[in-house]
């Protein structure tokens, strides 16, 4: 495990499952937000394109070579392995959320439906917060069918009862409310009887509509300085909505399939405990790499605590 200086987070390099058991024992503090982006169900190995080569500070264009490394494993043997090793890691993450705590889980439409039936059982219907679609451009593919452009985020909350941590983020209004109303707020007038009559403007400044559930965020571009070579790497807006959303600062943001370390990076930046997790060299070097450019100095490795008897063996990781 490699800590990170001035206590800013920690990445861990081993079996997700095993690792979340041993941060039951490790953690002084409770986690506000896990974010899980599992492997998609693909039926296949998939890999990283590692840069190599150098270049010289803030001068563009390519480097000098591109190695394709093994990333991740995403075969099964069955949609039910699949699913029992998300719901196994789930239990784990339950029991380290704060009372006012989330997880949001990111899958796809081929499986969102399964996994939430899953988390409902885990964390209670009455626990399930959201589920947003994440909506993108990309390249269209030759389909009988209509194209698929998005994602899907799965939120529970861990307690029903308790107040859970979020800041409602803001929308733009739309152009036909700014050329009505301007920027200012609206108040509703209503007659007697309930019914609204109309609206009018006050002297306060609207911070916009309440953001709603689905939520228009591009992928990276191929050329974007973003880009990694990870091959499910997410866009860092899409992390630092959610991150700013359900966390405050100070607060820890864990991420068991750290993959190229997005949420890391991004959790870092906004000044919350980051704890990341992945088995694979190659992701861990990315994640490092680049939490080192963006100013996160790391102590030396050391063992976690806790019992490790009866542990998995290392399984399957991938994020973003």
């Amino acid at each position: 495990m490699l800590e990170a200086e001035g206590g800013r987070g920690r990445l861990v390099r081993g079996d997700n499952r095993r690792a979340l058991a041993e941060l039951s024992y490790d953690l002084t503090e409770r986690v506000t937000l896990a974010y899980l982006d599992p492997p998609f169900l693909t039926g296949r190995a998939h890999e990283a394109i590692v840069k190599t080569g150098t270049r010289a500070r803030d001068r563009p264009g390519p480097l000098k070579a591109r190695e394709k490394k093994f990333a991740f494993d995403d075969r099964w043997s069955s949609r039910a392995e699949y699913l029992e090793s998300i719901g196994q890691r789930l239990v784990l993450i339950k029991e380290l959320l704060a009372p006012h705590g989330s997880v949001v889980v990111h899958v796809d439409p081929k499986t969102s439906h399964y996994v939430k039936v899953l988390g409902d059982e885990i964390f209670g219907e009455d626990c399930f917060a959201s589920e947003i679609i994440w909506r993108y451009r990309r390249w269209p593919s030759k389909t009988p069918n209509f194209q698929r452009v998005h994602d899907v985020l799965l939120r529970w909350r861990k307690d029903a009862k308790t107040k859970p941590r979020f800041n409602v983020p803001y929308e733009p209004l739309a152009a036909s409310t700014l050329a009505t109303w301007g920027t200012n707020k609206q108040r509703a007038v209503f007659e007697k009887d309930g019914r609204r009559a109309r609206s009018s403007t006050t002297e306060e400044a609207t911070k916009g509509v309440p953001m709603g559930d689905v939520w228009e965020i591009g992928v990276i571009a191929p050329v974007s300085r973003e880009r990694t070579g990870y091959p499910s790497q997410k866009p860092e807006a899409l992390l630092e909505r959610l991150i700013l959303a359900l966390s405050d600062e100070g607060e820890i943001v864990l991420d068991p399939y750290a993959g190229s370390g997005t949420t890391l990076a991004v959790a870092a930046r906004l000044g919350r405990t980051f704890v990341g997790i992945d088995q694979s060299e190659v992701a861990l070097g990315i994640a490092t790499a680049r939490l080192e450019a963006a100013g996160v100095r790391f102590s030396a490795a050391r063992a976690t605590s806790g019992p490790t008897n009866g542990a998995p063996k290392a399984s399957i990781a991938r994020s973003a």
